[in-house]
């Protein structure tokens, strides 16, 4: 369990298609072997540590003659932002994903004194 020091939780939350390969004829749809889609997020506000990341598929376009094969993570997690990471393997077809996320840490409060 990951236990936060200060009084103060910030949450901050997004939603972002990572890619739409259909259309274009992306990777994710024409190509096999591992592949990868990465987003860098930045927050709006930073949190006073690196928070903890909740990250889910919200909406996932795949071929029906194939495996459907997903990984979805959040990585590099700093104060200001981390990766959103997608990966697919062997002969799985995509078209399109969307994932939404959530991050939960402390943050800075009005009442924080700087002491220097």
């Amino acid at each position: 369990m990951r236990k936060f020091s200060t009084g103060s939780i910030g949450i901050q939350q997004g939603s972002r298609v990572l890619f739409s390969d259909f259309v274009n004829g992306g990777v994710m749809w024409t190509g096999e072997g591992d592949r990868e889609s990465r987003h860098i997020v930045s927050f709006k506000e930073a949190f006073r540590e690196p928070p903890v990341i909740h990250a889910s598929i919200t909406m996932w376009d795949t071929d029906n003659q194939t495996n459907a094969r997903a990984d979805l993570s959040a990585e590099n997690i700093t104060a200001e932002g981390f990766h959103l990471v997608f990966k697919t393997w062997s002969d799985t077809r995509i078209a399109r994903v969307r994932a939404d996320w959530m991050a939960i840490g402390p943050v800075r409060d009005d009442d924080d004194w700087d002491v220097d």
